[in-house]
């Protein structure tokens, strides 16, 4: 194929398989715990990282994973402690982030919009080698955690006072996925874009969910269609030189739709194709009630 001939290509493709991956793979927890919208957030405070790697002339991959992972720790505390207010503290850290973002960006010897646009909305052409290395090293952090943890993660994401009663550090894997959540928005980054990267947590899961209620076929099905709509948005936008991140998002709005439109047949189908147990037959002397019991 043409595209792989380009080595700028090569490393996108293989960026976007590892977003495929670990997007849904963490998201499908949010959307358990209810908080379908973290990565937004998460997102928004990462700008300042990016920022703060320009400014500081070092990677904007790993301080935007730096930054992004404390102000997950920080959602987390204020969820926990925040009460009324949190609401109002959320906001401001993520309205913050995003300022403190477009703030540094501009102080930066050398910046530039388009600069912070690659990394809002994502870009195929500007995927270093060392932003592969840094991919790779996250996703695999990311993997390790929502597959070797699934049972711990999952019994926390469905009911938390069960889990605490069972003896599990409810706070402590909290906070775990936080961080896996932080760290899968830095992945993403390069290839989806840090405003976009909320959808491909979230879409893919909603989109499986359409056809099956089983976690471990819901988490198998969610990160398959995760890997193809970022290699088929990527190659898309190589070819009609379109904005990989709106091309992959918008793709993985079309499969849910796609999904949610053949649930409701395929429920049908199954319905039918279960099997239904012929009725033995009562024998005659059985056939009238017994007026001794």
């Amino acid at each position: 194929m043409e595209l792989l001939s380009y080595d700028f290509m090569q490393r996108a493709l293989l960026a976007a398989v590892l977003v495929g991956i670990t997007a849904p793979a963490v998201g499908i927890y949010l959307v358990q715990r209810r908080q379908a919208l973290m990565g937004d957030g998460i997102g928004h405070v990462a700008m300042t990282g990016v920022g703060l790697g320009f400014l500081l002339s070092t990677s904007p991959v790993w301080m935007a994973t730096l930054v992004s992972v404390l102000g997950a720790v920080i959602m987390e505390l204020i969820r926990w402690y925040g009460k009324t207010r949190g609401d109002i503290a959320l906001a401001m850290l993520f309205y913050g982030g995003m300022a403190g973002g477009v703030m540094f960006i501009n102080l930066a010897p050398g910046g530039s919009n388009a600069n912070l646009n690659s990394y809002l909305f994502g870009s195929l052409s500007t995927v270093s080698q060392d932003d592969v290395l840094a991919i790779c090293l996250l996703a695999a952090f990311v993997v390790l955690v929502t597959v070797g943890l699934r049972k711990q993660l999952f019994a926390v994401s469905q009911d938390e006072e069960f889990a605490r009663v069972t003896g599990l550090p409810v706070r402590a894997l909290n906070l775990l996925i936080a961080i896996t959540a932080a760290v899968t928005v830095t992945v993403a980054m390069r290839v989806v874009g840090l405003l976009l990267v909320s959808a491909l947590m979230v879409v893919p899961v909603a989109a499986a969910q359409q056809l099956t209620r089983s976690f471990k076929a819901t988490f198998v099905i969610s990160v398959a269609l995760g890997v193809a709509v970022t290699l088929g948005g990527t190659a898309t936008s190589y070819y009609q030189d379109v904005p990989p991140g709106a091309t992959i998002v918008l793709l993985t709005i079309a499969a849910f739709i796609v999904l949610a439109l053949l649930a409701k047949p395929l429920a049908r189908y199954r319905a039918r194709s279960v099997p239904v147990p012929a009725e033995c037959p009562i024998p005659e002397q059985a056939a009238t009630p017994s007026l001794h019991g």
